[in-house]
């Protein structure tokens, strides 16, 4: 796996990624529209704690490849600049974060949605495995509840314990290991959604002071990569791992309890294979 991994980082040349910024600067905002994923905090521990829109991102303004790109320009942040600077700020070592899910808005029409984060997990699984302590899922509809139910039992014993299903937006159960001030906004309060109040910038937004820092810092990086001329637009195309066994088990469980919650409708019959990134 580790050679795998080594491999999949020298074909896709990962260690530049923090030195290629989507651009303009419009396009990156609107990926942050459509993909919600922010810091909001650090637990008691130190560990960074992201939020994600699962439910609400919609992954329908710009190619997939930029999306990948975004999400994986993120992970190599948290490693390289997040991280570090945790443990700097705690006086100890954090090589780890914790993530709350949101599923508000998870329907059973969302396909594209699924397939985006499968694709999502596919690329962390295999390359960024032990990054994440803990996933709390929070707003969980019955569409969550339904297929969690019958893909539980396909999991392995230690991912089981790294994943946390929590009542409504599971602010209780959150601030045993975080403050109120980390708490993500859909969280704060009770039978919330994923709005945030009027006193705060969403953590999801580009205007955010993390999203802010993260693209100034890539783009910070390509001019000092760069001789002459501006940057470039495009995106990276990144081959993403195949799933392993328990993995595709998994997504075939999906589609089919999907299926079931459907009545086996024509709009969810079909094949719910991972995206294939390819080609321009």
């Amino acid at each position: 796996m580790l050679m795998d991994s080594l491999n999949w980082r020298l074909q896709n040349e990962i260690d530049t990624v923090l030195a290629k910024p989507i651009v303009p600067s419009d396009l990156y905002r609107s990926i942050r529209d459509t993909l919600l994923v922010g810091l909001t905090g650090y637990s008691k521990q130190g560990q960074p704690v992201y939020a994600f829109g699962v439910g609400l991102s919609t992954f329908d303004k710009a190619s997939v490849h930029y999306y990948l790109q975004s999400h994986i320009q993120m992970n190599e942040y948290r490693d390289r600049v997040v991280l570090p600077g945790a443990s700097e700020m705690f006086a100890k070592q954090i090589n780890t974060c914790l993530k709350v899910m949101d599923m508000t808005g998870l329907k059973l029409s969302a396909l594209n949605q699924i397939k985006m984060l499968s694709t999502i997990t596919a690329v962390d699984d295999l390359n960024y495995p032990e990054k994440t302590e803990t996933y709390y899922i929070v707003n969980a509809p019955y569409v969550f509840s339904a297929c969690w139910k019958v893909v539980k039992p396909l999991l392995q014993e230690r991912t089981k314990k790294k994943i946390k299903v929590l009542s409504g937006p599971g602010r209780d159960e959150l601030l045993k290991v975080m403050d109120y001030q980390s708490l993500p906004h859909f969280c704060k309060r009770e039978g919330s959604g994923s709005g945030s109040s009027s006193d705060e910038v969403d953590c999801y937004s580009y205007d955010h002071p993390f999203h802010q820092q993260l693209y100034n810092f890539v783009k910070q990086q390509a001019l000092s990569q760069e001789t002459v001329g501006p940057l470039k637009q495009g995106s990276m195309h990144v081959k993403v791992p195949t799933p392993d066994l328990e993995e595709a088990k998994i997504i075939e469980t999906i589609e089919s309890e999907l299926n079931n919650l459907r009545g086996g409708g024509d709009g969810i019959s079909r094949s719910f294979n991972r995206i294939t990134i390819e080609g321009p």
